[in-house]
């Protein structure tokens, strides 16, 4: 990993959508079933939208049927910080990209083997590289 990728709000704000800075710079959450990476198939890298990590292989993702793109495992585990969220009344799992500190979604125990992890991940904070 490269030094930490460091930007004012503003620059944030003028480099994403609206979506994107809401989602990743706010922890906000997409509505379920309305990501573009929810029923996408095709081969490839997912990399963080806000600094082209890449986080997620196409070969760990699987459909949950919880309304994000789900994945069983990280590409490298370094690549994400895992903190507990207590927000909503709810105990989570937030999970951020480490090279941004872009909020990207949260990761479960309740995925396939062999890992046992979903992370369930917001389309909006996703790229695709066909690679």
């Amino acid at each position: 990993m490269t030094d930490k990728l460091i930007k004012q709000d503003s620059q944030w704000r003028e480099e994403l959508s609206d979506e994107q800075y809401r989602v990743t710079r706010r922890a906000g959450t997409e509505a379920p079933f309305s990501g573009q990476y929810v029923d996408h198939n095709e081969e490839g890298i997912y990399q963080c939208v806000c600094c082209k990590e890449p986080l997620f292989s196409s070969e760990s993702k699987f459909n949950s049927g919880c309304g994000w793109p789900s994945f069983s495992n990280l590409i490298e585990h370094s690549k994400v910080s895992h903190t507990q969220d207590l927000s909503l009344g709810m105990d989570r799992t937030e999970v951020k990209c480490k090279q941004c500190d872009a909020h990207l979604g949260h990761v479960f125990d309740d995925g396939p083997a062999p890992t046992g992890l979903r992370y369930c991940i917001n389309s909006v904070a996703l790229n695709f590289d066909h690679q």
